[in-house]
Order: structure tokens, then sequence, then C-alpha cells
């Protein structure tokens, strides 16, 4: 099996002439819409009709053209080539962010938009878009300003993002003499010998010397540009245009933080319970957060993890078993780390050609095999979006995870269901080792990002700032679970998601995902088989409605603390069993 993601469904090369066309035409697409702008002899109706026409065409372009590119740099961040043409899509991109606001700008003018909608089948399809551009209008900068805005951002947030995802592909760690890339060091925090996952803690841990500077300044730079652009869209602050822009409102955030913080003390409850039985009498230190337990701690294959993967969802849903096995035979997974590639995990969906591309850092672990559960609930989740137009595929973050959390939990229920007894710690164990990540962890970065936000409104925070606030924001969400003299204070400079340009607060809706995915995951319970083409008819809509309409088709009320709560009681049920379990070993 080639573990290498094969992406010439979109292009053969950089050179091949339908890339080279495709580049070319994408600014006769941005024209096209322009010029639709700018007739305004035409009717509503039929000018509005025209600019989706032309959006959808754009949008498709775009989605391959960006995919090719970065997807190569994503497994190979020293490729000039892609570099230079990611730059060329950045400055389009520009071009193509000042149209879609001129739309909005349109949309949002109308007067009656819903009669225009209305008078137009093609235009009552993408009704929630529309209606959902009319809001965005409040928020638009002057005409004037954004060219310079959008402009001032390439050489700011986007470039810094850049360099970031740079520094940190490019990061080698000395580890035992060898040079290893910083993704292949951070995965031996899941090797089964203990002295391999302090050590490669330690190392990495001193690594971070070499680059922590560069890194701080990209966080400074790109929370400040966050800020800078809230104030300018008349947002209250960062938070705000944050959970306006993903659907969201406080009243579901605050009702989720809230249970969380209630069941902590759960959590640090199993920590050290895990501290315990790996010989630590002072909780857990960082670096065995991720250490195996119980008697299924081996190293499984890519072919093993393929085959249990198979098993297991052939039982929740056979089509999604063959959907997955087909994602391997057609070569949609790049597998392994290696020097240049991205750390991490992620899927991304090319719509136009109903496809999405996987890569993963498999080393070997259980952990790594519910990765590839998460990552390809991700590719269904776009299958079940295939067909429908591009203005209905934006799915925010927080749904974005209910199909990948789902397929976790089904993959930890599965197992769990026909696991020997010796077996269960370690099931156990695994799912609860990533729920503290989407849940403790999760919590530690929303404060840790909170605190940067604000101290930014001062001061560029200096690289021992971050890192305090850092053992801050642990301390606050992992509590005695975690060893107070062996935490990780550069957990900043690791994690890509601080370093989005435009995206903020890239870590609260991994919690929501993993809680609601349990909510969902309990209506599967209650309703069996029956209840599979709901689920697959609830991804569709995710991008087609706010997020509390969405939850309350498959009756979940994200406002209502109890919700969080009966999810988190899910967990503590798990961590009641882990801890009895543990006391016996």
């Amino acid at each position: 099996m080639n573990d290498r993601w094969d992406l010439s469904f979109l292009y053969q090369s950089f050179e091949d002439p339908a890339f080279l066309r495709d580049l070319e035409q994408l600014s006769a697409d941005i024209d096209a819409m322009e010029n639709t702008l700018k007739q305004e002899g035409l009717a509503p109706r039929e000018r509005l009709e025209r600019l989706m026409d032309a959006d959808e065409a754009l949008s498709a372009r775009t989605d391959r053209l960006w995919s090719f590119v970065g997807m190569t740099l994503a497994t190979d961040a020293t490729n000039e080539t892609a570099a230079r043409y990611d730059d060329k899509l950045s400055l389009l991109g520009n071009r193509m962010r000042l149209v879609s606001s001129a739309v909005v700008r349109f949309v949002g003018g109308l007067e009656d938009l819903d009669a225009v909608i209305a008078s137009s089948p093609k235009l009552q399809a993408v009704a929630f878009a529309l209606r959902e551009m009319a809001q965005e209008y409040r928020h638009t900068l002057p005409e004037a300003l954004e060219p310079w805005m959008l402009d001032m951002q390439l050489s700011g947030g986007s470039a810094f993002s850049q360099l970031r995802d740079k520094l940190d592909a490019g990061h080698l760690v000395d580890y035992r003499g060898e040079q290893l890339p910083l993704a292949a060091v951070r995965g031996l925090a899941y090797d089964p010998d203990p002295a391999v996952r302090r050590d490669a803690y330690e190392a990495e841990i001193a690594s971070y010397k070499k680059i922590e500077l560069p890194m701080s300044y990209c966080l400074n730079s790109i929370k400040m540009e966050a800020r800078t652009l809230a104030r300018a869209r008349g947002y209250a602050d960062v938070l705000d245009m944050t959970l306006q822009q993903s659907r969201m409102d406080r009243e579901t955030l605050d009702a989720m933080l809230g249970a969380i913080r209630e069941y902590l003390p759960h959590f640090r409850r199993y920590l050290r319970a895990k501290a315990k039985l790996l010989g630590h009498a002072d909780g857990l230190p960082f670096y065995d957060l991720f250490a195996p337990v119980g008697k299924d701690g081996k190293t499984y294959t890519v072919e093993e993890a393929r085959e249990i993967l198979a098993a297991e969802f052939s039982k929740f849903n056979p089509e999604m078993a063959a959907f997955m096995q087909h994602a391997f035979d057609a070569r949609w997974i790049d597998l392994y780390p290696r020097e240049g590639k991205s750390g991490g995990a992620f899927c991304a969906g090319i719509h136009c050609e109903d496809r999405s591309t996987v890569l993963t850092n498999f080393q070997g672990s259980f952990s790594d095999i519910s990765t590839l559960a998460h990552e390809l609930g991700h590719a269904w989740h776009n299958r079940c979006l295939a067909g429908l137009p591009y203005a209905l595929i934006y799915v925010p973050m927080q749904l974005a995870e209910t199909a990948s959390i789902f397929n976790e939990t089904v993959l930890a229920w599965q197992v769990l269901s026909h696991a020997a007894p010796e077996q269960e710690l370690a099931v156990l164990e695994s799912g609860l080792m990533e729920a503290t990540q989407t849940v403790v962890d999760i919590y530690s970065r929303y404060l840790f990002e909170t605190e940067v936000i604000d101290t930014r409104a001062d001061h560029a925070m200096s690289v021992e700032e971050l890192k305090a606030a850092m053992l801050r924001a642990q301390d606050a969400s992992y509590g005695d679970g975690l060893d107070k003299d062996v935490r990780h204070p550069y957990m900043w400079a690791c994690k890509s998601h601080y370093y989005s340009s435009g995206l903020n607060f890239y870590n609260f809706p991994y919690a929501f995902g993993l809680l609601f995915g349990k909510g969902v995951f309990a209506r599967w319970l209650e309703k069996g088989e029956a209840f599979v083409p709901e689920y697959n008819a609830l991804l569709r809509a995710c991008g087609s409605a706010d997020i509390a309409d969405v939850a309350a088709r498959v009756g979940i009320d994200v406002r209502s603390a109890d919700f969080w709560r009966s999810s988190l009681e899910v967990i503590r049920k798990d961590i009641d069993r882990f801890c009895e379990l543990a006391q016996h070993c």
C-alpha cells in the first residue's frame, strides 16, 4: 500500500497546462463577478442569480488550485514552487475577498431581500447563505478601507502564519544523538518505554529555545491583528467576532464552559489514577499524559488499523466502512511523519471533486487508529455535503467536529463491547486520554488565548510571559492531576491552532464537537439503525442553519447546561470504571 496521498486527480504538477489554465482563468472568474456587480440595469433577482452562478464557478476553481498548492506544502514545506504559487493565490485571494465583500454589500443593501429570494427557486436554494450575508453586512469594513486592510494582512497575519508553519515543519529536535522532526519526537509520547517518553519530552522542551523568539513574534502579531480587525468590523471583541462568524452565541459557550468547569475534578481524578499506575506520587508528569496503560499497549501496523476500522464501522454503517476502505485504496491518505511534513493530522475536502485528503503522522498507537477514524469522519461529513452549492458547505468548526468525534466514540464503544477484561483498561485509557485533551487541555488553550488577546491590548508578550501564561492555564484546567513541576510551558509554540490568521479561538470548538458528538452518539444508541439516515441528514444540514437550529434537529438544546452535563456524564462513567480497574492493577 502506498503511504503517500495522490494529488494527480487535481493536477499532474505545477507545470500541468490544466493548472496554469485554471490559474489564469481565476482572474477571469473574478472579473465576471465584478462585471455583474456593475450591471445596475439588471433586476435584483437576475443580478443575484448571476452572482451566485459566478461564485459557484469561482469557488470550484479556487478549491482545486488552493488544495493542490496547500496539500503540496503540507507534506513538503520547503517546496519553493508551491510557496510561490501560494503567494500568487494569496494575492488573488485578496481580490476574491473584496468581491465577496462587494456581494455582501449588494445583498445587505437590497430593500426586500426576502421578496427577491421568494421570486427565484435558484435563490431559495441558497436562502440561508443570502440572509447570513445580510447580517454580515453590518460588520463589513468601509469599502475604501478594505483593500488596504487586506493588503496589510498579507505582510501581517498571513505572513506570520506562514512563517510559523515553516519554523514548525523544518524544526529538528536533538533526540539521543539523532536529528528528528518535531512531529516524530512528539509522537514518542505514546511509546511504551517510559525512558523514551521522558527523554523525548525533555528533548522537545529544550529544542524550543531555537525557535521561541520568532514563534512569540508570530503569535503576538497575529493576535494583535485579530484585535484590530474585530474593532474595525464593529464587534465587541475577538471572541464576539469568532462566535458570530461561527453561528454560535455566548449563551451556548457559557453553558458548555460552565459544565466543563464542574467536571474538571473528575478528569483530575482520572489523571491521578493513571499517575499512580505509572508510579508517580504527585500527579501525572506531562510526558506521561499519552503513556499507554493496560495490556493493549501494542504497536499496530497501518494494515491492522485499516482492518479494525473496516470491521468496527461496518457494524454502524456498512456504507461508511466501504468509504473508509476506498480512502485507503484511492490514496487519499498521507500516513507517516517525515522531514518537511506538517505535524498533527487534518482532513481537507475538495468539494468539486467529491474527494477528501487526509494527513496523519501515524506511528502505530491505538490513538493513531482513533485519529484515522477521526479524520475519516471529516471525510464522511464532506461526502454528506456532496452536491450542495458552495454557499451551503461552510460548516462552523463546532459542527465540523461532529462526524469526527462521533467516529471516535463509535470506535471506542465497539471495541469495548467485545474487549477481553485485560484489554478494557487500555481501551478506556485511550478514550479518556483523548477526552482529557479535548476537554481539559482545550479549556487551558481557551484560557491561554483569552489572556494573550487581552494582554496584547497593552503590550506584546515576551517568551517568558507566554510560558508563564501557559502554565497558569494548565494549572487552572489540569490542577493537581498534573505534576506541577513537569508541565509544558511551550504548548503555545507547538500548536498551530493559535497561528491561523483570521481564525481565532481555534480551541473550544473541539470541546463542543466532542460533547455534541457524544450527544449525537446517544441518539444513535436510542434509535439504532433507524438513526443512520437522520445522522447523515444532520451532517448535510450543518452548513445550512445556525448551530442551535442544527442541534435541535436531533433534539439537543445546546444553550442548556444540562445537555453538556449529560454528555460529560458519559465520560465520568468511563472515569469511574477506569479508576475502579486501576485500583486492582
